[in-house]
């Protein structure tokens, strides 16, 4: 499993109902992409649940790097590059993926934290891991934890029904789910 997240800081006065137009006229081009466990279509709006800025943020699973090249430099990018400019791509490895109960997302959670330096690295990255765990038991839909080593960073994303997640984090509207290979992701921590 690979993570991947690009975000689109819009202006104060940004319309975001140009995002959520957007979302609903082209969400389902992604809806049947080889390789894609899943794409969240995510928008923060300043004012609204702690956000300071109005953003565009998918976050994606992907089942294999495959499907994330194909998206990447296979065209599905290329339209979110024509309409904002390249945006940094922001990549991170697998560490656990959770299923919880529930099935329409409305909010997701996202949460990067330093990776803690001293003791043991193995112990560090398996209580990361238990953290996807712990969300899908206390109420998320699914829960994913990775890693990027070139900053040693964790992130932990979760998607939820409502708008009080049981955690700390970001919180981000939901405007789409494109699922295509979510019962493909491999489920507990990936080592």
């Amino acid at each position: 499993m690979h993570a991947m997240q690009y975000e689109l800081t819009l202006p104060a006065g940004y319309d975001m109902g140009a995002i959520r137009d957007r979302v609903a006229r082209r969400g389902h081009l992604l809806d049947d992409w080889d390789g894609l466990g899943l794409k969240a279509y995510l928008i923060r709006e300043r004012g609204l649940r702690g956000s300071p800025v109005n953003q565009y943020a998918p976050f994606y699973l992907w089942n294999t790097v495959d499907g994330m090249n194909s998206f990447l430099w296979g065209g599905g990018f290329q339209g979110v590059s024509d309409a904002f400019g390249r945006p940094s791509a922001r990549q991170w490895t697998g560490l656990a993926y959770e299923e919880g109960e529930g099935a329409h997302p409305r909010f997701a959670l996202r949460r990067r934290q330093p990776v803690p330096d001293g003791g043991m690295l193995a112990d560090v990255v398996e209580e990361a891991a238990g953290e996807a765990r712990r969300l899908a038991e206390d109420g998320a839909l699914l829960a994913a934890t990775a890693v990027d080593t070139s900053r040693w960073e964790f992130v932990h994303f979760s998607l939820w029904e409502q708008d009080t997640p049981k955690a700390d984090g970001e919180v981000f509207e939901v405007l789409h789910l494109s699922a295509p290979g979510r019962d493909r992701l491999p489920r507990g921590r990936r080592w």
